[in-house]
C-alpha cells in the first residue's frame, strides 16, 4: 500500500558472498539468498578489502591478536605481516566511497569483515571470550552509524532477515526525504507513515520519537532530522515479537470496526488469536486485512508502510 522505491536500493556485500573467488584459498562462500532470491530488489556492491589492499589470491589467511577491542590483523604464518592499518583505511575510503548505499551484508566470522564474535586471539594463542569486529567492517561501520548492517548467517534466521530488510527500505525512504528537502512536514509525514512499523519494533521509542518531533516548536527540522533518524533507526533494529505485532494487528482492526460485519470481525480476531499463538504466520491475519481494506479503503491506513514495509514477492512475512 505505500509507495515503492522506484530505483533498487543499494547494497554493499562481500565480494566471497557473490560467489566471487576472492578468499584466500581462491575459493568463495556464495550466499544463494543473496545471488538469487535479492538480487532482483537490489543492486550489490561486491567488495574484498583484503584483495583491495593488494593481499592477492591465494594469500596467507590472516587473524586478529590482541586487545578484542582494538586487535591487530596479523598473518597466521608470518606475524609480521600486519595489515591492521590497510584494512581500517580502506574501510574508511569505502564508506565515503559508496556513500549511496543503504545496506551492507557482511561476510561472518572474518578478521576483516566479521561484525561480531569474529576470533580474537591472546599472544599465547587462547581465543578471546566474546571475540571482536573484523578491522575493516569497524571501520567502515564507524562512518555509517545508522547504517543496516547483517552478517550473511545471521540471514538465514527469518526474523532477523525480515528485519534487516525493513531497515533497508526505511534507509532508503529516508534518503528521498533527504533528498526532496527536510521540513517540518516531510518530518511528521515520515513519521506518520511509520506509525505501526515503529509500533511494531519499539513501542516505546514510537513515543519518544513522536515527543521529538511534537516538541519541535520553531526548531530548525535540519537540526532535528539526523538526531531523529538515528533514533529511528535504532528502534528499528530491535525485532518485532508476536506480541508487539499482535498489537498492531488488533490496532489496524480498529480501522474497520465501523464498515465490515461482526462474523468478519470474529474471523479476523480468530486468525490474530492464532498468529499469537504460533499456529499461523503473520502474512496470515495481514492478508485477511488487506482484503477488508481493498473492500473498505482507509487513507491513513493506506499510508502505512507497515502494510507493506519491503517487496510482496520477497515472502519475508511468511516465516514469521
Amino acid at each position: 500500500m505505500s509507495s515503492p522505491t522506484p530505483d533498487k536500493p543499494k547494497l554493499g556485500i562481500s565480494a566471497c558472498l557473490m560467489g566471487v573467488e576472492v578468499r584466500f584459498n581462491g575459493g568463495h562462500k556464495e550466499s544463494h539468498l543473496c545471488t538469487r532470491a535479492l538480487s532482483e530488489y537490489f543492486d550489490f556492491i561486491p567488495l574484498c578489502p583484503e584483495v583491495a589492499i593488494g593481499m592477492g589470491i591465494p594469500r596467507e589467511p590472516i587473524r586478529l591478536v590482541g586487545d578484542p577491542e582494538a586487535p591487530q590483523a596479523v598473518g597466521t604464518v608470518n606475524s609480521e605481516l600486519n595489515v591492521t592499518q590497510a584494512l581500517a583505511d580502506y574501510g574508511t575510503r569505502m564508506a565515503d566511497e559508496v556513500s549511496d548505499i543503504c545496506g551492507y551484508i557482511f561476510m561472518q566470522k572474518s578478521p576483516s569483515c566479521g561484525l561480531e564474535r569474529v576470533k580474537v586471539y591472546r599472544e599465547n594463542g587462547a581465543p578471546v571470550d566474546g571475540g571482536g569486529r573484523g578491522i575493516y567492517a569497524q571501520a567502515f561501520c564507524a562512518a555509517h552509524p545508522n547504517l543496516p548492517v547483517e552478517e550473511d548467517g545471521r540471514l538465514n534466521d527469518a526474523v532477523l532477515r525480515e528485519n534487516f530488510i525493513t531497515r533497508v527500505f526505511a534507509y532508503a525512504a529516508w534518503q528521498d526525504v533527504l533528498k526532496t528537502g527536510v521540513t517540518r512536514r516531510a518530518l511528521t509525514e515520515f513519521h506518520s507513515r511509520y506509525k505501526y512499523q515503529l509500533m511494531a519494533n519499539n513501542p516505546v521509542q514510537y513515543k519518544v520519537l513522536g515527543n521529538m518531533l511534537g516538541s519541535m516548536g520553531r526548531s530548525d527540522p535540519e537540526e532535528i532530522a539526523p538526531l531523529y533518524f538515528t533514533e529511528l533507526m535504532a528502534a528499528l533494529k530491535k525485532c518485532a515479537t508476536r506480541s508487539t505485532h499482535t498489537n498492531v494487528l488488533q490496532h489496524l482492526t480498529g480501522y474497520l470496526k465501523q464498515t465490515i460485519s461482526a462474523q468478519d470481525k470474529q474471523e479476523i480476531q480468530q486468525l490474530i488469536a492464532q498468529y499469537h499463538q504460533g499456529i499461523v504466520p503473520l502474512i496470515v491475519p495481514l492478508t485477511l486485512l488487506k482484503h477488508h481494506f481493498r473492500q473498505h479503503p482507509d487513507p491513513y491506513v493506506a499510508l502505512q508502510v507497515y502494510m507493506q514495509p519491503h517487496p510482496e514477492n520477497l515472502s519475508l512475512r511468511n516465516a514469521i
